[in-house]
């Protein structure tokens, strides 16, 4: 199978600023694990990056398919199409 044939994979990403942001971010991705175990979502990829000392984002990956129900349901602050790289 190709890669123009695999499903699309949407990175999902919530933002937060401020001195905090890091144990924010890394608590969020807490609730984003058991959002995926409650609706049993097909993927599991969930995680938190500490951009600088005053931002850090969490995020979730989902199936193009489910989407916009997830992002209905989450708010995330903005998203982005998934690849292995990033």
């Amino acid at each position: 199978m190709s890669d123009s044939e695999l499903p699309q994979k949407i990175k999902l990403i919530w933002d937060f600023r401020g001195p905090a942001a890091a144990k924010t971010a890394e608590h969020h991705e807490i609730h984003l694990k058991e959002y995926i175990a409650i609706e049993k979502l097909p993927l599991n990829i969930t995680g938190f990056q500490i951009i600088n000392d005053m931002h850090a984002i969490a995020y979730m990956v989902v199936f193009k398919e489910n989407m916009i129900s997830v992002r209905d349901a989450l708010k995330p602050h903005r998203g982005e199409v998934y690849s292995e790289e990033n």
